[in-house]
């Protein structure tokens, strides 16, 4: 059987997940991208020879239905990548930032991923070899010259701080995990054009960006687990 493969927050042509499930699918995995809007995911999965389904990671039920799919479907889960993201409050200043914003953004980058990963941790350990890949940001450590918390031109307080909780979640999950095959770890892809003219500003093409990703996703059993990486190499914090 081959291996499975749970992409979140897929809802873009141009996105670090698509991409993402390309590559893995390219590798002959069975991917499953995932995005709260059903219609958007089957039309890029539809283009692409991938499975559509609907997945809210800020709802536990939506989480919990995937599960049970998941569970009748294919009894386990070989990679798990956390994708869904988003609130990235360029120009944003802690002492004004409008708090539903931080929560929701950290409802989504933090607690989504943590949901997740609770929910599908039984059908990881089906697997001979799982992995978990929490898409992260350079924005969410101290010492990234470009884009490091005290560093990043556009400041994006919530946003960074969301990303510092995921690479501290992903420690976390390391220990906990580390009787087991299951690995997982924090991935930034850098500056990619994830949108429209930001190659302009210097971002990379996505293709580029998401190696990384594959990475972590494909990591051999001797591989690390807990770390925080770029490009395959490790990003100090």
């Amino acid at each position: 059987m081959k291996k499975i493969v749970l992409v979140t927050g897929v809802s873009r042509n141009m996105g670090l997940g698509f991409e993402t499930a390309r590559q893995l699918s390219a590798l002959g995995y069975t991917v499953v991208i995932t995005a709260r809007d059903i219609d958007k995911v089957t039309l890029l999965a539809a283009d692409a020879g991938l499975i559509a389904k609907t997945l809210d990671v800020t709802s536990e039920s939506s989480i919990d239905k995937l599960v049970s799919q998941f569970s009748e479907q294919f009894g386990k889960l070989d990679v798990l990548i956390n994708n869904a993201g988003g609130f990235f409050d360029q120009g944003g200043a802690a002492a004004s930032t409008d708090m539903t914003f931080v929560k929701d953004a950290f409802d989504l980058n933090v607690l989504g991923a943590w949901r997740t990963i609770k929910a599908f941790k039984s059908l990881l350990e089906k697997s001979e070899s799982g992995r978990i890949v929490n898409v992260s940001s350079g924005a969410g450590s101290f010492t990234d010259p470009v884009f490091g918390m005290a560093n990043h031109a556009g400041n994006v307080p919530a946003y960074a701080i969301t990303k510092l909780a995921l690479n501290g979640l992903t420690v976390k999950f390391a220990k906990e995990l580390k009787e087991t095959k299951i690995k997982i770890n924090s991935v930034c892809p850098g500056f990619v054009a994830t949108y429209p003219g930001t190659e302009a500003w210097g971002a990379r093409p996505v293709t580029e960006g998401v190696k990384g990703i594959v990475w972590a996703a494909t990591l051999p059993d001797d591989g690390p687990s807990g770390g925080f990486f770029r490009d395959g190499k490790s990003l100090n914090w």
